[in-house]
């Protein structure tokens, strides 16, 4: 599946091709100049974020990270899209994970048809940063959710909950950062020289929405390790209580064992041949009981 819309008075072009309705032998590939690496760079779900410039095809390669709008194993992640421009020419390359970022870039550009290739393109890129924030402020209110039933009751179902959150955030930060040192990277090579300055402003403006992201995508994984290590200090602090209860338990059932067997041993013994002998060894280990109670309340205040 293939779209293509005019844009900058008609001078310029932007065409969208959907891979996974699109085979990678296909001629339109070819017909747009993209060669197998590109192809391989668009199709690999695992690309990082990068540019580089294709001297052979003279053509200026983008891969940006867009979030998955959709949860992958019960977390959020993120997932390459790829621009490529060649003269006047904008190609975007995605799948069915980030493709519905189409429909808010062709709304901007049914508002902006007088940009140029790189000012769409950058501004491409502050939509799909800006696709983020919500994501994250989703997981802020399931990190508050899954905090309150653990306040309520600290059991696997809600620990395993706010590992996938806090997974999701570890995701969005990795993504985030190439992001952020990609447009960085940008400013830094010979092709920034060549835009004007309203390509410029949009850049700084992107990166500065960028940065914005990656700052809070590192507070939420900081509330979220807090919060997780309190979690994991309250179960040691339980499975330590429930260790002693045990300790002592095991302490003071001593007592009677050691009274009964005394009793038990074949030889004479103090009231063995009383009827009332049997009452006489309880009484005894009560009262031993109840002495060692003491001495540990007393050891363990």
């Amino acid at each position: 599946m293939m779209t293509e819309k005019r844009f900058g008075k008609g001078e310029n072009i932007w065409i969208t091709i959907h891979s996974d309705y699109v085979a990678t032998d296909s001629e339109l590939y070819k017909q747009y100049g993209i060669d197998s690496e590109i192809i391989s760079y668009a199709l690999d779900k695992n690309e990082r974020a990068r540019f580089e410039y294709d001297n052979e095809l003279e053509a200026f390669i983008l891969i940006y990270n867009v979030p998955r709008k959709k949860k992958n194993d019960n977390h959020y992640d993120a997932v390459p899209i790829t621009f490529l421009i060649k003269d006047k020419q904008l190609l975007t390359i995605t799948n069915s994970d980030n493709h519905y970022v189409i429909q808010y870039m062709e709304k901007y550009l049914a508002k902006n048809q007088d940009d140029s290739v790189f000012k769409f393109l950058f501004a491409s890129l502050f939509i799909i940063t800006d696709k983020f924030f919500p994501m994250i402020e989703e997981m802020n209110r399931e990190r508050n959710h899954m905090n309150d039933m653990l306040k309520q009751k600290t059991t696997k179902n809600n620990l395993l909950a706010l590992s996938a959150v806090e997974t999701g955030v570890v995701y969005f930060i990795s993504a985030t950062k190439q992001n952020t040192v990609l447009l960085e990277q940008i400013k830094t090579n010979i092709i920034y020289q060549s835009l004007n300055i309203v390509e410029k402003e949009q850049l700084e403006d992107t990166l500065i929405e960028a940065k914005q992201l990656v700052e809070m995508a590192q507070l939420t994984a900081q509330v979220l390790q807090q919060l997780s290590g309190t979690y994991n200090n309250i179960l040691n602090n339980n499975l330590n209580d429930t260790m002693k209860l045990l300790t002592v338990l095991s302490i003071l059932l001593t007592i009677p064992t050691i009274v009964t067997g005394f009793f038990g041993m074949n030889m004479p013994l103090p009231f063995e041949h009383n009827v009332l002998g049997w009452v006489f060894a309880i009484v005894i280990s009560l009262i031993g009981w109840f002495g060692l109670s003491f001495i540990l309340r007393l050891i363990l205040k």
